[in-house]
């Protein structure tokens, strides 16, 4: 589990939309995160991990996340996200 953020989990699905907006205004370094976009780019450049932002499938405060990998590579995609979430203020 990851403070602040939502899940649904799909029932026939690849992907999930977590509901990451409790992140919105947070900070880093002078670094805002002002919607999902932006927590995407951040994710992806602290974390290196990519998502896409949830706005293409009508939930701007989600993102989609594919979980068409491996549960080890699953396992470490969510700690990288963890630790970088953890530094937000």
């Amino acid at each position: 589990q990851i403070p602040g953020i939502k899940v649904i989990m799909p029932t026939g699905a690849f992907y999930f939309l977590p509901e990451v907006s409790a992140y919105f205004g947070k900070s880093v370094e002078g670094r805002t995160i002002h919607n999902a976009s932006d927590l995407c780019m951040y994710l992806l450049e602290e974390a290196h991990v990519s998502l896409v932002t949830g706005e293409a499938f009508g939930v701007p405060e989600c993102v989609r996340l594919s979980y068409a990998a491996s549960r080890e590579d699953l396992q470490e995609a969510i700690k990288r996200i963890k630790e970088a979430l953890a530094r937000l203020q």
